[in-house]
């Protein structure tokens, strides 16, 4: 299945009925009495959170979403049909905009949340309507008005309490994997993880906690570079980030930089979300190599760094251990 995490999207309500005019044929009452019903409102557009999609596909092959047009009036003041509600089914997560102004129109987070994104029009008013003193046997009637119609940027953002980051090839496949039932794509290569990755870890009272594995930053990645620039919005809902890092890389302290400068450029409070430092690939290491990178690491950022090796399996608990204590806090 294709990740597919941002839409544009044509949503266009129901046009409502037009009213009539029409007159009874009853003795004693002028010209026939006046009996045109007004029109059927029509049918407004909903978006709707479904906890079982996990994006955005079904909209990369449908950009046009047509509700029900209201029926016009009838005679004898029967009043026409209300044309058809269009519900939309999205991802929970998803965020919606007006696409020409950028305005957000709504968040859609829990399953069953829904937002109206376009009324539809009224139906118009049959010559009942303007039955008076005055005018006995009016001939008057309007038409139905026209739905409302919007262009929408719908945008998935995933909901993932701890979001994993760190430069490619840092191991967070492999992490994600070993913790939870998730079974990314893994290879000694940069780039290998081409989509976030969701899994889910049970805490020692049983509850879930989602996990998400951000496709590797680069330098360069918030003004467009590599990967990282078009998953970014995914970590915005995390309440914590796991700054994982090679400590078999060249520059341990530079590659750990380099993150964080991107965290800033982009925004959106990423910069100030609480984030563990974690060193992994810590068996590619000689002992004494390791507490120098440590205490470098340390000494630059004033952050405990948390060490581990998630293809040995070493420092999981611990990490659990600190990632459950700031969850709680």
């Amino acid at each position: 299945m294709q990740f597919i995490d941002q839409a544009k999207v044509t949503v266009r309500a129901g046009r409502g009925g037009d009213g009539i005019v029409a007159f009874r044929r009853e003795k004693y009452v002028p010209a026939g009495g006046p009996s045109g019903g007004d029109g059927g409102h029509g049918g407004k557009i909903l978006l709707q959170a479904d906890a079982n999609l996990q994006t955005l596909l079904d909209f990369k092959y449908r950009r046009l979403f047509l509700a029900d047009d209201g029926s016009r009036g009838g005679p004898s003041r029967r009043s026409g049909a209300s044309g058809k509600d269009l519900i939309i089914k999205v991802p929970c997560g998803t965020e919606v905009r007006h696409l020409p102004s950028g305005i957000i129109l709504g968040d859609l987070i829990s399953a069953g949340q829904s937002l109206v994104v376009a009324f539809g029009g009224r139906g118009g008013l049959g010559n009942a309507h303007y039955l008076s003193n005055r005018n006995r046997a009016p001939e008057k009637c309007t038409e139905g008005g026209d739905g409302e119609e919007w262009c929408l940027q719908l945008e998935l953002k995933l909901l993932a309490e701890v979001g994993i980051i760190g430069l490619p090839n840092a191991g967070k496949s492999t992490l994600i994997a070993v913790l939870s039932a998730a079974r990314p794509k893994i290879a000694d290569y940069p780039f290998t993880t081409l989509v976030p990755n969701l899994g889910v870890v049970r805490k020692p009272t049983g509850d879930g906690t989602v996990f998400a594995d951000i496709p590797g930053l680069i330098s360069g990645a918030a003004k467009g570079a590599g990967l990282g620039h078009e998953f970014l919005r995914h970590i915005e809902r995390t309440k914590l980030l796991v700054h994982l890092i090679d400590c078999s890389a060249q520059d341990p302290c530079n590659d750990l930089r380099v993150v964080e400068e991107e965290l800033s450029a982009y925004g959106n409070g990423l910069i100030d979300k609480e984030r563990l430092l974690v060193l992994n690939k810590t068996e590619l290491v000689e002992q004494e190599e390791l507490e120098e990178i440590v205490n470098s690491v340390q000494n630059a950022f004033s952050k405990k760094v948390i060490l581990v090796s998630a293809a040995m399996g070493h420092g999981l608990k611990d990490l659990l251990v600190e990632v459950w204590r700031v969850l709680d806090s």
